[in-house]
């Protein structure tokens, strides 16, 4: 697969993400809202095939952009230069006092359709926000292995969700289609598809915090497609986001 990777945020799941691109052969074109050359570090980590550039340089740079920012952040995200761009979204909703969407708290949209909302000309599509990073250098294995791990998608145009299906076997991941963007809360936090699939039951009596850490630490378990599907159909649409 001969794709260029832009990648808007660099906390720990954009990171993550560009390691497994640099890793599977990409190019991966990093930046971040504090400049390019608060990057340095990480692409001399990551080698040749990485370079940092500004949020509006590597959209137009980029082939398939991640948009890794807090969803707070959503609408200071580059619009312009994500016109006609396949843009994957792999954030989820934390409401918190600094921040909260009542479209949201009212389940009148999801996370993804709010971003769609604003990235008025881009293609949106909901992945990569249900898995951490280190089960996504875990899991990653060849096409037709017996052990690979499907990871789901949403969106609501299909040359962009076969694009981002694309992407992620070339990551090493299968790709269950859950449907519109409309329907993307079947993977989203507190829902049965959301982490703990890919790394197993937690150790009992941990608090929030806690159980974040361990989940970010914990190694990888594969999850078939049809574990995916099944997960997906199982899930009951509560109260959105990721609550503390």
């Amino acid at each position: 697969m001969s794709t260029t990777l832009g990648v808007i945020g660099t906390g720990a799941v954009g990171a993550g993400v560009a390691r497994r691109a640099v890793d599977a052969g990409l190019a991966v074109v990093l930046s971040n809202s504090r400049g390019p050359e608060t990057l340095t570090d990480l692409v001399a980590e990551l080698g040749p095939r990485a370079r940092a550039a500004t949020p509006a340089e590597a959209a137009r740079a980029a082939d398939l952009v991640i948009a890794s920012v807090p969803l707070a952040a959503h609408d200071r995200l580059p619009r312009p230069e994500l016109a006609g761009k396949t843009v994957i979204d792999p954030m989820n909703y934390a409401p918190n006092v600094r921040w909260r969407a009542p479209e949201l708290d009212a389940d009148e949209l999801t996370s993804s359709e709010l971003v769609q909302r604003h990235l008025v000309g881009a293609r949106v599509v909901k992945a990569l926000h249900n898995i951490g990073p280190r089960q996504l250098l875990d899991l990653h294995r060849p096409a037709g292995h017996p052990d690979r791990t499907a990871l789901p998608l949403s969106g609501d145009d299909p040359a962009a969700k076969e694009e981002v299906a694309a992407l992620l076997d070339a990551l090493g991941f299968d790709a269950v289609d859950l449907g519109a963007l409309a329907e993307s809360w079947r993977s989203e936090p507190n829902t049965p598809l959301y982490a703990f699939p890919y790394v197993g039951p937690p150790p009992s009596g941990l608090a929030v915090l806690d159980l974040v850490a361990w989940v970010q630490a914990a190694p990888g378990v594969p999850v078939p497609a049809s574990r995916v599907e099944e997960l997906a159909a199982a899930a009951v649409r509560g109260p959105a986001g990721f609550r503390m």
